[in-house]
């Protein structure tokens, strides 16, 4: 019970880091304008995909993140500050796009060419950074580095690391089903409610990239005392 109950509170600790900065819900209708005339066997295809690609992604930076960026000499605040500005940048299109693009009718294409147009953009953008960004990123090493500190012993840091993985595949099963369904949530706000919902959406993700943005701005150029 003494080794479970770390394990338990860092696992809801992660669940409840992760939440906010993946957001799967509002990611959701943020990525689904690039699912637009595609079946539902290609959506389910493509949004497998990209849950792979995010697991791996979190994966990746959990485990070998600090390894990475310490062999190119790339600090946390440089990924915070490069990281948010490419969230704005996606926020910010999202917002300015006055007119929403009417899709092409599946009927006009030949088969199988729109997920061949959307297999490019499931790893860039939607994966990265718009489903797992520098958020994301930022939250893991910063998770990572918690559970070292709590117990220094090599089973204290399997289960740590275990705890926190668990957490990374609740987060990438909800964005599956979100992802998956969000037509079903369409269809209850209806076309304006739906439009309206993801201008909102895309002005959250806009200050969620410019508060990631500023905290890496401000650890690199506020001096600490």
């Amino acid at each position: 019970m003494s080794d479970l109950n770390p394990f338990v509170h860092l696992l809801f600790l992660a669940i409840i880091a992760l939440l906010p900065v993946v957001n799967p819900l509002g990611t959701a209708f943020i990525v689904m304008p690039y699912f637009a005339g595609t079946t539902h066997a290609e959506r389910k295809r493509a949004v497998r995909r990209i849950t792979l690609y995010a697991f791996v992604i979190c994966t990746v930076a959990l485990f070998v993140g600090h390894w990475i960026m310490g062999m190119f000499g790339i600090s946390l605040p440089v990924v915070q500050l490069a990281g948010g500005i490419m969230i704005c940048k996606f926020g910010w299109e999202s917002l300015s796009d006055s007119k929403d693009k009417e899709p092409e009718s599946p009927t006009e294409q030949e088969p199988g060419a729109t997920y061949q147009h959307l297999a490019g953009r499931l790893f860039y953008p939607i994966t990265f950074p718009m489903t797992t960004g520098a958020g994301t990123m930022s939250v893991l090493f910063t998770l990572s580095a918690h559970g070292t500190k709590l117990r220094s012993d090599w089973a204290g840091w399997v289960l740590d690391m275990a705890a926190i993985e668990l957490a990374v595949i609740v987060m990438c099963a909800l964005v599956y089903l979100c992802y998956l369904n969000t037509e079903a949530l369409v269809r209850v706000l209806g076309a304006e409610g739906e439009k309206i919902f993801n201008r909102i959406i895309a002005f959250l993700i806009f200050c969620v990239g410019l508060q990631i943005a500023s905290a890496g701005a401000k650890a690199l150029f506020v001096p600490t005392h």
